[in-house]
């Protein structure tokens, strides 16, 4: 290995963390209105339920954002297009602290969440690029950790300078973190380029794989499990728990940190044992579901469950984000942006049913049976991926089937 290859090897690491940090950045304004609900409505003169569609409208940029950017950007260099969609998230997150319009506010994150869904997608394959195959899920947990670091700092940091400064100094500060990450990768991140020029046709052929669409929505059901209930919790904590709202953020922070636990452990685990780590995750966030609706009403189990669903919440975020390489290899970028949809079905459904519950005078507590609910049906849907992966490996040969194990 020449000097230069050896200190390509040795910036590798530095430019994931950096994509990481820039999904911090971005994660951070997806997250932080969870903490500012009370205050954004009144100002806004909307309804808790509909200052939570703002997030629900969030997801449905990401969504829609997920393939189309990836698409529209696919020939570009990577490194052009993380720039890209960096500076149309600062602008669209200027935009939003500017105005009293709550029709431009949803307009504003729908945008921004366009774009950072394309940052996703091109930033996951880039990292992914930057890794030999056995250490993608550790990648990958680096990647997604900086959305649980913005669950851990960004979303109580978020929600207390909301509560000191007005929700819009939250977007004020969101809209620096990003222009610190676009310099960041402007400046570290490698220019990464295709070795062939990609053509839509031959990765749109790749998503051809059922189990694929599978792991899509083990992704969307899990998702919508967990959001479902994060997304109201700090309404819950005030008015059904209890606690004064200052203790809200305080409260977060324990369920960031249980996230970033479950990103750790999950990345270690995802390039070995994926399905196992998902198996129990998905059996953490039933059990924990359950809990938090029967003892909604008591301070001190809730905050014990609240650590207890980020960590079982985010422990499968990385095996879920890496095994889509090994399952549809031949659409390395529609395959991350496909797998970014399918989060923000669930970041779409979740508050969506949490706030059918709510109009319907359910009461808080409902919102975590729901959540229950789906991660049954993502049980369900594990059972059948299981089945599908042992029958998997018994049909390739006998040299290959360490490798399928991982899938």
């Amino acid at each position: 290995m020449d000097r230069r290859e050896r200190r390509v090897d040795a910036v590798m690491p530095v430019s994931v963390l950096i994509i990481g940090f820039a999904i911090f950045a971005q994660g951070t304004s997806e997250l932080m209105l969870a903490g500012l609900l009370p205050e954004l409505a009144t100002d806004l003169g909307v309804t808790i339920p509909q200052a939570g569609l703002l997030i629900s409208g969030f997801a449905l940029g990401m969504l829609v954002g997920a393939p189309a950017s990836a698409i529209l950007t696919l020939r570009w260099p990577r490194k052009r297009a993380m720039i890209a969609f960096l500076a149309i998230f600062v602008l669209a997150h200027v935009v939003g602290a500017l105005t009293s319009s709550y029709a431009v506010l949803f307009a504003a994150r729908f945008a921004g969440a366009f774009v950072y869904a394309g940052f996703w997608a091109v930033g996951g394959s880039t990292a992914m690029a930057l890794v030999p195959p056995d250490r993608r899920g550790r990648a990958m947990s680096m990647v997604a950790g900086g959305l649980t670091v913005a669950t851990v700092i960004g979303l109580p940091a978020g929600t207390w300078i909301g509560q000191n400064l007005g929700w819009r100094g939250a977007f004020w500060g969101v809209a620096v973190l990003a222009a610190v990450a676009m310099l960041a990768v402007l400046a570290k991140v490698p220019d990464l380029r295709h070795a062939t020029t990609p053509r839509v046709r031959d990765e749109l052929r790749g998503l051809a794989v059922p189990r694929l669409w599978l792991s899509y929505a083990m992704t969307a059901v899990s998702t919508a499990a967990l959001l479902g209930t994060f997304s109201y919790l700090g309404a819950m904590l005030v008015d059904t728990t209890g606690l004064d709202a200052d203790w809200v953020p305080a409260v977060l922070l324990t369920y960031g940190i249980g996230a970033l636990l479950g990103i750790a452990v999950g990345g270690r685990a995802a390039d070995r044992r994926p399905l196992g780590i998902l198996a129990a995750g998905f059996t953490g966030l039933l059990i924990t579901s359950i809990a938090l609706a029967l003892t909604a009403a008591h301070p001190i189990p809730v905050v014990i469950l609240v650590v207890l669903l980020g960590l079982a919440g985010f422990g499968t975020n990385p095996a879920l984000n890496s095994r889509v390489f090994r399952i549809a290899p031949a659409a390395p970028t529609l395959a991350v942006a496909g797998n970014t949809s399918a989060f923000n079905v669930g970041i779409s459904v979740g508050p969506w049913l949490g706030g059918v519950a709510l109009t319907a005078g359910l009461g808080y507590p409902a919102v975590a049976w729901i959540g229950g609910c789906l991660a049954v049906v993502t049980l369900a849907l594990l059972a059948i991926e299981t089945r599908l992966a042992r029958a998997h490996r018994f049909t390739v040969p006998h040299g290959d089937r360490q490798y399928c194990a991982a899938l």
